[in-house]
């Protein structure tokens, strides 16, 4: 093995016995031999089994051009570490780490154990927690109490759409009312981001190719959904800004149960949408197959699981977005999204 010298040092990982540093490019070397069964204990999960991370991208404020990636302390509630202040040699995006696998992981959770280089919560602006995806993948009518909402019968496949990634705004963003459209609507939804490239991939798999789960708000303008543009769902889902999405990935091993989570959509305070994600009907892992076998999935694509039940275009009389509303989208152990429609 190469030397390590003392430039070199400042882009070292510390193996966990803290008595060795190596390189970035040789820690996968090592986590190979010494760390097997660590690796295959849990074959469900990728990363680091049973230390669950909170990774944010954000800018300091007055640096609107300076994307940099963090891990929130906490459950949220307190500072942000600033990975590349603590190795210069990370990254400055979500996509690039999750590109590193779990050598990029294992910098964050270092880097959180540390408790250095934290930013407080009034210094930074919280961004999307993954920018311009390759592929931002939705699936419709996936909530049995959603079906029933529309008197709908029960999907026997996933029902996929897309919406374009320039729709991606962040956690506090404005939503942008279209002039285009007099029906937007809400769409409360559990969203995971893809963490390793791969094409079809087995169910039994599934869940460790996904980083983390956040929230996101499917924001639909229902007249171009549903009477414009041949039915064809995309351009009604993908106007600039009708994607929120986080506020954090929540790495896998932080979440409990997925598909056992409380799921809300508030509008002015008001609760429109409540129920759990244990009514999805395709669950991540049937997703995540499901897809892989039309396309290769890469690290930071997003999917959008469906929403329940509460949309506005169902109500008697329908209910639609106005200026000067506030959507929060909420699914426990995750957060927030909090964004107010102009």
């Amino acid at each position: 093995m190469k030397a390590i010298t003392g430039s070199s040092l400042k882009k070292c990982f510390l193996c966990r016995t803290g008595e060795m540093r190596l390189p970035l490019r040789s820690f996968s070397i090592f986590r190979s031999l010494f760390s097997h069964r660590k690796q295959t204990s849990h074959p469900q999960r990728r990363g680091l089994s049973g230390v669950g991370m909170r990774l944010v991208q954000f800018h300091r404020h007055g640096e609107e051009g300076s994307i940099r990636v963090g891990v929130e302390q906490g459950d949220g509630g307190l500072g942000v570490v600033d990975l590349k202040a603590f190795d210069p040699s990370m990254p400055s995006t979500m996509r690039e780490l999750l590109g590193l696998g779990d050598e990029g992981l294992q910098c964050a959770q270092r880097a959180l154990s540390s408790g250095q280089c934290v930013l407080q919560r009034s210094d930074i602006r919280l961004l999307s927690p993954v920018l311009a995806p390759e592929k931002v993948v939705c699936v419709g009518m996936n909530y049995r109490d959603h079906c029933l909402e529309q008197d709908a019968p029960i999907p026997k496949e996933p029902i996929i759409f897309s919406k374009f990634p320039s729709a991606i705004t962040g956690p506090y963003d404005d939503i942008i009312l279209p002039p285009e459209s007099q029906e937007v609507d809400w769409e409360v939804e559990l969203a995971f981001v893809i963490g390793r490239r791969g094409k079809h991939i087995k169910e039994e798999d599934a869940l460790s190719y996904v980083a983390g789960f956040t929230v996101a708000n499917d924001v639909s303008a229902r007249d171009w959904q549903m009477k414009r543009n041949g039915k064809q769902w995309l351009l009604g889902k993908t106007f600039d800004s009708f994607c929120p999405l986080g506020p954090a990935l929540v790495t896998t091993d932080a979440v409990k149960d997925p598909h056992s989570l409380g799921v809300r959509c508030l509008v002015n305070g008001d609760t429109v949408q409540s129920s759990n994600t244990d009514q999805m009907i395709f669950r991540t892992e049937a997703l995540v197959a499901w897809v892989s076998k039309f396309v290769t999935l890469t690290p930071g694509d997003v999917f959008l699981t469906g929403t329940p039940p509460g949309v506005g275009v169902f109500r008697k009389p329908p209910i639609f977005l106005k200026k000067g509303d506030v959507v929060e989208c909420q699914i426990d152990q995750l957060g927030s999204v909090i964004n107010k429609v102009v």
